[in-house]
């Protein structure tokens, strides 16, 4: 049994077992919801953007070749090892912590696919947002994409076993004292191992009352990655916008 003293997402998300689980991301709607936000935000060419949170790097890769100077951040050693590979005299990779600020200010900051709301200290949420915004320039745009949480509390699948690369992948989900959380066990070469993402189910109120604490305006919300109008009962995402 693997067992870490580290923050869940610290240990889980730099297993080669995260990337296999998840593997089948579509990439296609990615680079869609790439195009469409940075048009929407009207960007300037060659703008800087900070990925914060990046994972292996590709939306960073992705916005890099679209034009854009990229810099990407994110906790994990592996993934940013990985990423790094794909660096050039526009796209950076660096290990860091989200809720520091960078080094240096954006035409926009993105958080994009559900990396927030993992830390144990509640504290760390608003810092985030405050590092944030300490990383935009005069004309910068933050934008967090989160899961709609009511949408997906609503439609909660207790269990089920993902087969991916011949390994079975037991989910189970629960939510718990306002966090989401999923259990995933599973046995590779006779060893068992267990993980848990646990993801604080953030309502748009309560992002706004964050908003507000941070000193940050939010200025549009929308509910899915083609910029649709948000619906709390049916959109599947909440990405907000702000300055």
């Amino acid at each position: 049994m693997i067992k870490s003293k580290k923050e869940w997402f610290a240990s889980w998300f730099d297993s080669p077992f995260y990337h296999i689980l998840y593997k089948d991301r579509d990439y296609a709607e990615a680079q869609l919801f790439m195009d469409n936000l940075t048009n929407y935000l009207n960007l300037p060419e060659g703008g800087k953007i900070l990925d914060l949170a990046c994972g292996k790097g590709r939306h960073s890769i992705y916005l890099n070749s679209v034009g854009f100077d990229v810099t990407g951040v994110d906790l994990s050693e592996n993934s940013i090892a990985h990423a790094k590979k794909f660096e050039n005299e526009t796209l950076h990779f660096e290990v860091h912590d989200m809720c520091k600020p960078y080094s240096q200010q954006f035409d926009a900051v993105f958080n994009l696919f559900t990396s927030f709301g993992y830390f144990k200290n509640e504290e760390d949420n608003l810092k985030t947002i405050e590092a944030i915004k300490s990383n935009l320039n005069e004309y910068g745009f933050g934008v967090i994409d989160f899961m709609n949480s009511e949408y997906v509390i609503d439609n909660l699948v207790p269990e089920d076993v993902k087969v991916v690369d011949g390994i079975a992948f037991h989910q189970k989900r629960r939510v718990q004292d306002g966090y989401i959380i999923k259990d995933i066990s599973f046995s590779v070469d006779d060893e068992d191992y267990s993980f848990q993402e646990r993801v604080r189910g953030f309502t748009l109120a309560e992002f706004e009352e964050l908003f507000e604490k941070a000193g940050v305006y939010l200025l549009d919300v929308f509910g899915d990655y083609k910029l649709g109008k948000f619906h709390a009962n049916k959109s599947e995402r909440l990405i907000m916008i702000f300055k």
